[in-house]
């Protein structure tokens, strides 16, 4: 095994942009944006907007999606033991760009699979965390060039979410995205990021940051309510007080630059409370649980776009939890379900909503796991499948190189820890060209692409965006 960098937490760690090519990244962003951006310009009332839905952890995605062809399930069987999923237990799909290769999903997936055979919804087989395209003898022989921190959660969720494998950065590819697309939004009042699970480096620009809102959308200063009139409470005594500190002006150029910064949060707090406020479609029923309760706040931010100003936004949900050491088909018979399920009826309401065909959904993690079991439960490995969802998307297929699981195959650097024949820069390039980047930008949002795809290639990254 390759030896793993120091771990650390990579959440609010802005001290490390020093110590990447960041600055230079900025240089070059100020200078292309005012020629390119106009490539961006949705047409008149087109909106998009990305969902990152984050598997923090590390999912063991080979269990999401499994060969199912008899001999095929018994290599995947054999490798896996102990973790293998039944062939009879597996929820069939039929891809249409595998030919001669049958899969199945796992057992709590009821939902994607229905979005899978509607061709709202593929897999993209193999990606991960890339510096350069690498082969087994490299990596034994340490010849090539490889992610820092392999097999590190800290370190992978970082390269995840920024796509810069080779330096820290505390940017995100939407940040950075942000940074580009913003503009097009008419009201700045409210960032085009928009976050459920509160501060992370997938949003984080240098001129747009996520905006953070709960399950009851956005948070208000404590103890402030306009409505709160009862004589009981102190709250409108405090609500005055707010208000009255609000319409001073102050000499003093930090006083008065705080008040500002204060008077913007509450104007957006009301903005965004005021555009989400929006019933859902009472024939949707969203399951129960919080993952559920982020769900249905995404679809009321999105179907308030036009009252918040934006024609691009994105969103981050963190689901936790994955790193299954142990007992991997009971927790993830536990937890694979919700998701699901969620996933279904957010796309049942945007459906309704008319909206489904301008969002799109896709799924992200620290890496994949090992195909052999260590005793009920995987380790940390390379490789994964990852999901895209949405009405935009060519579904009903698998992208990607979906590998050999044999022992020792020539993807296996051990124990079944699999090379991406996919790096994360190509499938996130798809997603970004989509959100509106021009693609002569693409290398200011993913600074690695060219070593994957070629700006000049007239066709896609990977193909299921149009």
């Amino acid at each position: 095994m390759k030896p793993k960098s120091s771990r650390r937490r990579f959440l609010g760690q802005a001290s490390c942009a020093a110590v990447t090519s960041l600055p230079v990244l900025n240089t070059l962003l100020n200078l292309k944006m005012a020629g390119n951006i106009a490539g961006a310009a949705p047409a008149p009332g087109e909106f998009r907007a990305l969902v990152c839905l984050f598997f923090s952890g590390g999912i063991d995605s080979f269990n999401l999606l499994v060969p199912r062809g008899v001999s095929e399930h018994a290599e995947y069987a054999g490798i896996r033991g102990d973790l293998a999923i039944s062939r009879e237990a597996l929820l069939p799909i039929t891809p249409t760009n595998t030919p001669g290769l049958e899969f199945g999903l796992h057992p709590g997936m009821a939902g994607i699979q229905s979005l899978f055979e509607a061709g709202k919804a593929a897999f993209v087989a193999n990606v991960g965390t890339l510096v350069e395209p690498v082969n087994k003898t490299q990596y034994f022989n340490d010849t090539g060039k490889f992610p820092l921190g392999l097999f590190s959660h800290s370190d992978q969720i970082e390269q995840w979410q920024t796509s810069m494998p080779d330096v820290r950065s505390s940017r995100g590819w939407a940040g950075r995205a942000g940074d580009l697309l913003h503009t097009l939004n008419s009201n700045p009042q409210v960032s085009m990021n928009i976050s459920l699970s509160g501060s992370n480096v997938w949003q984080s620009g240098d001129i747009v940051y996520e905006y953070a809102v709960g399950t009851d959308g956005a948070a208000s200063l404590m103890g402030y309510d306009p409505a709160e009139t009862s004589q009981w409470s102190i709250t409108p005594f405090r609500t005055r007080a707010v208000d009255g500190q609000l319409a001073l002006q102050y000499q003093h150029l930090l006083t008065e630059a705080f008040a500002q910064q204060k008077r913007s949060a509450m104007d957006a707090f009301q903005l965004f409370n005021q555009a989400s406020n929006v019933l859902l479609p009472e024939s949707v029923v969203f399951p129960q649980g919080y993952l559920a309760d982020q769900f249905k706040q995404v679809a009321k931010s999105i179907a308030g776009h036009a009252a918040l100003g934006h024609t691009r936004q994105t969103y981050f949900i963190n689901v936790g939890g994955w790193d299954h050491h142990d007992e991997v088909i009971n927790n993830m018979g536990e937890m694979v379900p919700q998701f699901s399920a969620c996933i279904a009826a957010f796309f049942a309401a945007l459906t309704e909503l008319g909206l489904d065909e301008a969002v799109t959904l896709f799924t992200s993690s620290d890496f994949g796991r090992t195909l052999t079991s260590n005793g009920a439960g995987s380790d940390h490995a390379w490789g994964s499948v990852q999901l895209v969802v949405g009405g935009a998307v060519e579904g009903r297929k698998v992208y990607g190189q979906f590998p050999d699981l044999y022992d020792d195959n020539p993807l296996d650097v051990g124990r079944g820890r699999l090379i991406p024949t996919m790096s994360v820069d190509e499938y996130f390039a798809e997603l970004a060209l989509w959100l509106g980047v021009p693609k002569g930008n693409l290398d200011l949002v993913l600074p690695n692409i060219e070593r994957f795809y070629s700006l000049t290639n007239p066709g896609n990254p990977v193909g299921f965006l149009p």
